[in-house]
């Protein structure tokens, strides 16, 4: 059974400050945005967690294996580099959804998004190692089926990034509503989901829909660990028996080995 952890990293008081004492440059707010989210993905991703940019002021990130005191050093850190704090609310459940839900409460009750006075929160608890196991996490990860020749190589990027788009946000909502799963677009055609157990059935299902709504074939490979890393390459890896095997839904063996991503 899952049993995911997820931390809300909200960026504290943003919309204000970017506005104060006037407009700042446009560039200038997207590039802290990108740097700020490496930073993230960099200090997460070397405790074999996943970040993902969501909405750049509010980022998610998959902690399983992360405690508290390394929450603490990630608001030191990017406290001590940037113009701009961070507030971190940490949720835990078998549903990702609902572990989102409980992450994000937690700052919430704490004061809104655009409050001056609210700083660096730090709620929610981490998961005890006696709870952990290598069952914590199922990762899916989709792509689009010859995306390359089907839009990349024949239409302009920004009709290609529609279709592609249209795909994620219907597999989104599906995942979503149906099983409580959060799926996040991470760049070319890939998306990466965080769900509970999900069955070869229910995957299929989700693909079957995503092609009947929005007119895009995706296959999936899926890992499951203790951690985001581990199941993710797993995913990978399974992802890659799909191309090979020419098949939509592939599950990783559970002795596939962990490299650097």
């Amino acid at each position: 059974m899952t049993n995911t952890q997820l931390t809300l990293v909200q960026i504290d008081n943003y919309g204000p400050w970017t506005v104060t004492p006037d407009p700042r440059r446009e560039m200038d707010l997207q590039t802290l945005q990108s740097r700020l989210f490496a930073d993230l993905a960099q200090f997460v991703g070397s405790r074999d967690g996943y970040a993902f940019f969501t909405r750049f002021d509010n980022m998610v990130a998959v902690t399983n294996g992360l405690d508290r005191d390394d929450h603490e050093l990630l608001q030191e850190s990017i406290g001590n580099r940037y113009p701009v704090t961070l507030s971190l609310g940490i949720g835990a459940d078998r549903s990702p959804a609902v572990a989102l839900e409980r992450a994000t409460d937690r700052i919430q009750r704490a004061g809104s998004a655009q409050d001056g006075d609210r700083r660096e929160v730090l709620s929610g608890e981490t998961l005890a190692d006696a709870d952990r196991s290598d069952t914590d996490l199922q990762i899916a990860h989709f792509d689009v089926n010859d995306a390359t020749g089907k839009y990349t190589d024949r239409l302009n990027e920004f009709d290609t990034f529609i279709h592609i788009e249209q795909g994620y946000a219907s597999l989104m909502r599906h995942l979503r509503e149906e099983h409580g799963a959060l799926s996040f677009f991470v760049g070319g055609d890939n998306i990466i989901s965080v769900t509970p157990d999900l069955t070869e059935d229910q995957y299929r299902a989700a693909i079957d829909h995503v092609e009947a709504e929005a007119d895009v074939e995706l296959k999936v490979g899926v890992g499951t660990a203790s951690n985001a890393h581990e199941a993710g390459f797993a995913a990978k890896h399974a992802l890659e028996d799909c191309r090979h095997r020419g098949t939509i839904v592939e599950f990783a063996d559970a002795a596939v080995e962990t490299a650097d991503d």
